[in-house]
């Protein structure tokens, strides 16, 4: 009798093992970085692995509203493409709040949604959320046993079934990107503000860091007039440097660069006799720092409104016979606005 009875444990326990081992979870990617926020996505994970589920970690839906139809039907078409039986959200950002769990429902093509919330007091909320979203995928394991085959999965065989790899998560967008707009480059000494239209390519690193390539130039041309003649400035100017923005989880993030190149100014003089005009062009290095703000209103498209500050070494003065009457590049105060795709 003994025997019979730790028999049936055993066959109980495999069982269980066995039906858990056949549900693939997915867990939506966070946009927060906060430390809560990531010991309840570990602690979620490490729960999901201990009970036999397989676990996926996928990008997030980008329709907007956690329960909007949009979202859901969104949610039952990658379970369908990736054959995933349930989706968990940690809600928060800085600490975790809640836990939405979707259940797919292969017969209806429809989801089941529950969210599991915490008290305010509760002090350990990472291993609390983890144990009762745990319980939450339990009480569904039995349904989702019971529902129709998928026509591509065989008919179980006395070997246990080979688990599916996990698929990739589909890419956020291309790498590279394009920017067009324009620049008012000011100097602080005796120079006019000009404008210039400007490109910039982008070589996306990952979602927060970029190689960008910069150049503007054929703009307006500030001139200075003094009683011994005037000149007409033409300034350009071309980058190489690396940008980084600060994920907010919102379609507003705050953007920082570095570069440096090459600064030319072209000078067109016109003198007054008896005194000989002279057209000049030169180039010198330059360095460029900003921080701006980027508006993403799409995956795809995105606003950039940036300020500048260049070093040019060395600086360009502007001369009339022996006199200095301006410079630029010592520094020069620049402000950018872009609109931008990744191609």
């Amino acid at each position: 009798m003994t025997r019979f009875v730790v028999g049936l444990l055993v066959a109980c326990a495999l069982f269980w093992a066995r039906r858990a081992e056949a549900a693939t979870v997915a867990i939506l990617r966070t946009s927060s970085d906060a430390p809560a926020i990531g010991e309840a996505l570990f602690r979620l994970q490490g729960e999901l692995l201990a009970v036999g589920l397989a676990v996926a970690v996928t990008e997030r839906p980008p329709t907007p509203g956690a329960d909007s139809a949009e979202t859901r039907a969104w949610l039952a078409q990658t379970a369908r493409e990736r054959h995933l039986d349930a989706f968990i959200d940690v809600v928060g950002v800085s600490a975790p709040e809640a836990v939405d769990v979707w259940i797919f429902e292969p017969a209806s093509g429809g989801l089941k949604g529950t969210r599991v919330t915490l008290e305010a007091s509760t002090a350990d909320r990472a291993a609390t959320l983890a144990i009762r979203t745990i319980e939450v995928l339990r009480s569904n394991f039995l349904v989702l046993d019971l529902a129709p085959p998928r026509p591509a999965v065989p008919a179980p065989a006395p070997a246990k079934t080979p688990e599916r790899p996990v698929p990739p998560p589909a890419p956020r967008r291309s790498q590279f990107g394009l920017e067009a707009g324009a620049t008012t480059l000011t100097s602080f000494d005796g120079l006019a503000t000009s404008v210039l239209p400007l490109v910039r390519f982008s070589w996306s690193l990952d979602s927060q860091f970029a190689v960008e390539a910069t150049g503007a130039g054929f703009g307006t041309h500030p001139s200075v007039e003094t009683t011994a003649g005037s000149v007409e400035v033409a300034q350009y100017f071309a980058l190489f440097g690396a940008s980084a923005a600060v994920a907010t989880g919102t379609v507003v993030e705050p953007i920082f660069a570095l570069s440096a190149g090459a600064f030319g100014t072209t000078l067109n003089g016109r003198a007054f006799p008896p005194n000989v005009a002279h057209d000049v062009t030169q180039w010198t290095a330059v360095a460029d720092a900003s921080a701006g703000l980027r508006l993403r209103p799409s995956e795809r498209f995105y606003l950039t409104l940036a300020a500048h500050a260049q070093l040019a070494q060395p600086y360009v003065a502007i001369h009339f016979v022996d006199t200095v009457v301006a410079t630029t590049g010592r520094p020069n105060l620049l402000v950018t606005f872009t609109l931008g795709a990744w191609l």
